[in-house]
C-alpha cells in the first residue's frame, strides 16, 4: 500500500510537469504565450555607456501574474568577445502571443522586425562591431563618451531620420509584417548563448517592482532604460516621456541622448560589418497600449 501511494504521488507530479499550468491566459510549457498582445515600445533616452566592452540590450515588455511589466534597457557585458545581442521579440501564432527569448551569439539574428532602437532597427545591428577581442561602438548611433572609450567609429549612412512605429510584436491584427531572411534561418544553426546571470537578475528586480507594470504606468515607465543591470536609481535611469529628439550621434558628453522612436534603420541587413544574422529562438516575454485579444493572423 505504502509503494502504491508513493508511485501514485509521483505520477501527479509527472502529470504536473507534463501537462502546462495556465491561468490568466498565460501557458506555461514552451515558453510563455499570451491572449493580449504587449503595450507599445516607450520612448526613452539611452543612457550613456558605462565603460568599455559593455553592449546594449533593449528593454522589453515581459509577463508575470499581474500582467505585462517593463523591463528596462540597459548596458550589459558581453558574455565573450565576439557575442552580439539578438533582442526577444513577442510573435503572434496559435491563437496567442508568444515570446521568443533573445540570445547571444556570433551574429544578430531575426527579432520579429521590431525597431528597438539604438542600432536595432528591426534588421541586423547597426550600434557596433567587433574588431578582434575590441568592441568598437558607432558613435552615430549609440551614446558614448569619447574621452573615455576609444573604440569608437561614425557611420551616418545606417541613419535613416524617419520617425517609426512602435509596434512591439510581429504577426496578428496591427503586428508587424516581418520574416526571417535567408541569411538569418541559417544563421539559426549557429551556437547561442542565453541571457547571462546579470540580465536574468535584471528581470526578475524588474518582476518585483510594482511601479514597472503597464496597469499602473500606462505604458511610460519611470524606469525605462538603466545604465547597469538592476540599477534603477540614479542618474542611470531613464524614464519614458511622450517625445523624444532625433538621433544626434556623439559628443564627449551628449546631454541629450538618441531615443529609440525616430532612430537608427539599417541599409544592410548585417549587424557585425558584413556577417550575416542568425534567427531568434526560445520563448519567452515583451513591448505600451494592450491590444485586443486577436484570433486571426
Amino acid at each position: 500500500m505504502r509503494r502504491f501511494g508513493g508511485i501514485l504521488i509521483c505520477t501527479l507530479l509527472l502529470g504536473l510537469i507534463v501537462l502546462p499550468a495556465s491561468w490568466a491566459g498565460v501557458v506555461i510549457g514552451v515558453g510563455v504565450s499570451v491572449h493580449i498582445g504587449p503595450p507599445a515600445l516607450p520612448v526613452y533616452a539611452q543612457p550613456i555607456c558605462p565603460g568599455p566592452g559593455y553592449l546594449w540590450t533593449p528593454g522589453y515588455w515581459a509577463y508575470g501574474d499581474a500582467g505585462y511589466y517593463w523591463v528596462p534597457g540597459t548596458w550589459v557585458l558581453a558574455p565573450a568577445p565576439g557575442l552580439l545581442w539578438t533582442p526577444g521579440y513577442w510573435g503572434w501564432g496559435g491563437g496567442a502571443y508568444m515570446w521568443h527569448a533573445g540570445y547571444w551569439g556570433p551574429h544578430v539574428g531575426f527579432y520579429g522586425g521590431i525597431n528597438y532602437g539604438f542600432g536595432y532597427g528591426g534588421v541586423g545591428f547597426v550600434g557596433g562591431r567587433w574588431n578582434g577581442g575590441v568592441f568598437a561602438y558607432n558613435a552615430a548611433v549609440m551614446n558614448v563618451n569619447t574621452t573615455v572609450i576609444h573604440n569608437t567609429y561614425v557611420d551616418r549612412t545606417v541613419v535613416n531620420n524617419v520617425t517609426v512605429n512602435r509596434v512591439s510584436f510581429n504577426g496578428g491584427a496591427g503586428g508587424i509584417n516581418a520574416r526571417p531572411n535567408a541569411q538569418e534561418q541559417a544563421a539559426m544553426q549557429e551556437h547561442h548563448t542565453f541571457a547571462t546571470p546579470e540580465q536574468t537578475q535584471h528581470e526578475r528586480l524588474a518582476s518585483n517592482n510594482h511601479a514597472l507594470l503597464a496597469s499602473v504606468n500606462h505604458g511610460r515607465p519611470a524606469m525605462a532604460a538603466t545604465s547597469r543591470p538592476g540599477d534603477f536609481s540614479g542618474h542611470g535611469a531613464m524614464a519614458a516621456h511622450d517625445s523624444a529628439p532625433r538621433p544626434m550621434g556623439n559628443s564627449h558628453n551628449v546631454p541629450h541622448p538618441p531615443s529609440n522612436e525616430a532612430h537608427a534603420q539599417p541599409t544592410s541587413k548585417h549587424g557585425n560589418g558584413g556577417a550575416p544574422h542568425g534567427n531568434g529562438g526560445g520563448e519567452h516575454h515583451g513591448g505600451g497600449e494592450p491590444h485586443p485579444e486577436h484570433h486571426e493572423r
